[in-house]
């Protein structure tokens, strides 16, 4: 069976400076090959957007931070799916539409790791896909607790990985995805 390919919030607002400190600079670069791979080979791919509802956030729709990536614009053929929270299988057509197709395996990448993707991710295993995450394929950001401690990046990455990995989802790197291992 095929897998999908499915990235999430590759946004122009997740390069705003309110973000802070991230982690793995090498992401989209990774990111941009399972793309072009799966372009290649006509598989699967579903571009998460989110349209946030928060007046002040950029990734607001009509705001330029709601626009994808350069390197991440969908092409014709490429299914593109809002949503609105930090699960994309919430509130969307996300999961009757990947019902429809046979449920597929999902591969994971994009942004943010310790948030939408994690949310993500997590459904889709709850869900029952077999579901792979690209863990050098996604990002995130420093993390401010409530007490004034600072988590760094590298540290929410790992923490997130270690969340998914065996319970969600099997956490793999690019490498393997690109055929160096078993491609799903």
């Amino acid at each position: 069976m095929e897998s999908v390919l499915v990235l999430i919030d590759l946004q122009q607002a997740i390069r705003f400076p309110y973000w802070g400190p991230r982690n793995n600079p090498q992401a989209e670069a990774n990111i941009a090959a399972l793309l072009a791979h799966w372009r290649k080979a006509g598989r699967r791919v579903v571009h998460v957007r989110h349209d946030s509802t928060e007046p002040q956030s950029g990734y607001r729709p009509g705001q330029p931070g709601n626009d994808f990536l350069p390197d991440f614009v969908p092409i014709q053929g490429e299914r593109v799916e809002p949503k609105r929270v930090n699960s994309a299988f919430i509130g969307t057509g996300l999961e009757a539409w990947l019902r429809a197709a046979g449920s597929p395996k999902l591969v994971f990448a994009g942004v943010s790791t310790s948030n939408s993707v994690e949310a993500t991710v997590r459904m889709a295993g709850n869900l029952g896909f077999e579901a792979y995450l690209a863990g050098d394929a996604c990002w995130t950001f420093d993390k401010k607790l409530a007490d004034g401690r600072t988590i760094p990046a590298a540290d929410m990455h790992a923490i997130s990985l270690a969340n998914i990995d065996g319970e969600y989802a099997r956490v793999v790197d690019t490498a393997w995805l690109l055929g160096i291992g078993s491609t799903p």
